[in-house]
Order: structure tokens, then sequence, then C-alpha cells
């Protein structure tokens, strides 16, 4: 296939999965502890025995809300496709792999990197349950995957509540094949990624060739929502929303001065959906506090070396991202449309290329929209 385009950052949530999958998948000790979708008077709803919600069935984004028409611009956009009124009908355009090409086709996209259901194994509030749960759905994604090798670049989903359930999932992961590389849970409660418990999970990455990602989940909520007045509310949510991808800053020094990338230099990290414009501050800043105080950490290159020889990041818009992109690399941007969710751009993709790239030289611009991806994800 002639790539063009290559969407880095997309999705595939639970509430679009067949809705009896995790229950007939499950081992029979587990299979009471599975999502499964309950009719109730609002429509079908994912829900599980332990009172997690996982949203309306066919739903929209990763919580499965309720589409509202002009709540949110980017969701009036996906509605005027039929997303979401052929959802309503059951039809499951974003798992099953023709319908999933044809609107992937729709945007001008050639092949794409999909994210999983790790936000919903947090929500289900069960370790041992949500173990199972990833199993289930790298098995059900892999052979997704093989429907279409040259579209789709899939990544398993990985527990970080335990490395030795990480490691036992990623070593089944390499045996079944299938997969492009590993998205480790991003948990506000994970051990710091410097500390050395993960480093068996750093080796076996590494030693599989297998990227590892984090994405985004945005900073800890520190607002107590239900006492605010409505419009407070409003304001506290848009401060959440607005610093959602500076989180990712932690991922970055925490696998940097932690040494991670020191000695693992072939391992590849990949922070989905995190924007862009920032990490030059953070490089710079990481770079001088290194040279000022920290040099007796066990680096032999200053932080930002290690970001240009191992790091990317993922985007859908950041205009002022793309002005600084000889301080963050050239290879190491990769654009992402971040299908089907309601912050992402699809199907206008190529429409928020061309006006964020005016003035990119061909060459560039190639590698942030195609190339960068191509060559990570093994892409033809």
């Amino acid at each position: 296939m002639h790539y063009q385009i290559i969407s880095a950052d997309c999705h595939i949530d639970l509430p679009w999965l067949p809705e009896d999958l995790f229950t007939s998948e499950a081992q029979s000790d587990l299979k009471a502890r599975m999502p499964y979708v309950e009719e109730t008077a609002k429509g079908p709803f994912w829900t599980s025995a332990n009172g997690a919600q996982f949203g309306l069935q066919n739903g929209m984004g990763s919580a499965g809300r309720r589409y509202v028409p002009g709540q949110i611009h980017r969701s009036d956009r996906m509605a005027a496709q039929g997303l979401y009124s052929d959802g309503d009908k059951g039809i499951r355009r974003l798992t099953i792999p023709d319908l999933r090409i044809k609107d992937q086709d729709l945007d001008g996209i050639q092949a794409e990197v999909i994210y999983g259901i790790l936000g919903a194994t947090a929500r289900l509030n069960d370790n041992e349950a949500a173990d199972e749960m990833m199993r289930i759905y790298n098995a059900w994604l892999a052979d997704f995957c093989d429907a279409a090798p040259d579209r789709f670049a899939g990544l398993a989903s990985i527990p970080s509540h335990s490395v030795d359930s990480a490691i036992a999932e990623v070593q089944r992961v390499m045996k079944r094949g299938g997969l492009k590389g590993i998205e480790v849970a991003n948990d506000h409660t994970m051990a710091p990624l410097f500390d050395p418990v993960w480093e068996p999970l750093w080796a076996l990455a590494e030693e599989a060739g297998l990227p590892l990602h984090y994405h985004t989940i945005g900073p800890r909520i520190d607002y107590d929502f239900e006492s605010l007045a409505p419009l407070q509310r409003r304001q506290a949510f848009a401060v959440h929303i607005t610093s959602f991808q500076l989180a990712m800053a932690k991922i970055i020094m925490e696998t940097i001065y932690g040494g991670v990338l020191e000695a693992h230099p072939r391992l590849s990290l990949v922070i989905g959906e995190s924007g862009i414009g920032w990490i030059p501050y953070i490089l710079d800043h990481m770079d001088l506090e290194w040279e000022d105080q920290f040099k007796d950490l066990t680096l032999t290159m200053k932080p930002s070396d290690y970001w240009h020889r191992q790091c990317y990041a993922t985007y859908q818009s950041d205009p002022i991202g793309i002005r600084l992109l000889d301080v963050l690399g050239e290879d190491n941007v990769m654009w992402g449309s971040d299908f089907p969710h309601p912050d992402g751009v699809w199907p206008d993709s190529r429409e928020f290329i061309d006006r964020e790239m005016t003035g990119v030289p061909e060459s560039v611009r190639h590698k942030l929209i195609c190339g960068n991806a191509k060559r990570l994800y093994r892409f033809g």
C-alpha cells in the first residue's frame, strides 16, 4: 500500500465491543465479574456485577456518553456521518473491520494505531477481573488486526497494578503475535517509573521490540465537583480539560531521569495524545536542572538526548508545537486523529493537517503524518 497519512492515535473503546465478548470468553470462575450489557429505561448500558458503569452501548467516547446535539462541535461533525445513529441501530462501525476501514477511507487515512480499553478496566475496580478483561480484549484485538494488517496496528492493553501480571500478559501477546506495541495502564496510583520494580517489564519490551505506550489520562482531579455551584463546575471542568495533556510530563521525566532509557537504549517510548507544544520547555528545563544539580543521576547524556533517541509524542491539533519542531525533532512527532473520540478531528483530518502545516517542508510533513509511524509500527 502507498501510505500518505497514518493516524498514530486512534481508539477502540469498550462500549463498541461485542456485548458478550467478556462473558463468553472469560474463565468460568471470573465470568460473573465481567462487564455485560444491561437493558435500562435509558437504553442498553454496559455494567458489571459490582456496579461499575462503562456507558451506553455504542455510546460516545471512552465513557460511552450519550450524544447530545449542539453540545460538542466535534461530536456534531461525527454525528453528521451517521456514527451515533448507526450505533443506536446496533451497527458497530468501530469494531467491524470493513466498516472501520470505510470510515478511515472517508477521512483519507490509510492506516491507524489503535489504543485500547484501559480506562474501562480501571473503572471495574477489580484487578483480577481487569487482568482477564485485558487478556480477552488483546486476543480479540489481534484477530481484529489480522483482518487488515496493512491498516491496523493494535496496542495490547497491559496492567500496571502488578508487574508480574504485566509480564504475563506481554508474554501472551508475544506468543500470539499480531499486535504492534504495548500500552501500559497509566494510573495515578502506580509506582513511579523510576522504581526498580518495573525493570523486568522494560527489559521484556526491549527484547520483544514492542514500543511502550502511555496514553494521557489527565491530571488528578482535585476539585469536589459536588460542592461547587454550576458555573464553578464548568470552570473546574475547563481547567481539567485544558490541562489534560500536561500530566504526561511526569512520564517523560520519570523514564528519563530514572535511567530507564539509559539502561534500555533499544526501547521506544510513546506518549499518546499528549500534544507537543509543551514538550520543548520540559526538555530544555530538564537539561538545565541536570546540568545544574542532577549530574549524579545515572545518565551519560543530557536528558533531551534520550528524548531524541527513543521517544515519540502524538497530537491531533497543535499549531504551537509545529512551530517548535526544531526543538522537538521531526523524527519524534506523530500526528493522530484521535478517532472516534469527541475531541478528535475525524472526519476533517486533512483540513486540520493542511491548515496547521502551512509552510512546513514536504519532507518534514511526510514524517509527521506518515513516515515516523510507518517506521515505528512496521507498516508495509
